[in-house]
């Protein structure tokens, strides 16, 4: 059974995983599908405009595919820490 230390470092790695996917996911929802959009526009992916593309469907690919890292991560920490069973 981990002990105290290995939780808390468990734990705060967790969280600086969590810090870093949240944020790529933020970066392209909102920086692409709305700051950047204007810049984004002048590129067209099968006739639409790249921006109106990540607003629309952008984010949602994106945003499962951080799940998918996201357990991956997860299964690796488990195993660093002890935690899998």
């Amino acid at each position: 059974m981990p002990n105290k230390k290995n939780a808390s470092a468990y734990w705060k790695e967790n969280i600086r995983y969590l810090f870093l996917l949240l944020l790529i996911w933020f970066l392209v929802s909102f920086g692409a599908g709305v700051l950047f959009k204007d810049a984004l526009n002048t590129i067209k992916i099968g006739g639409f405009k790249l921006g109106f593309w990540f607003a629309q469907q952008g984010s949602m690919y994106v945003f499962v595919i951080l799940i998918f890292v996201y357990v991956r991560l997860m299964n690796k920490l488990d195993k660093k820490y002890g935690y899998d069973v």
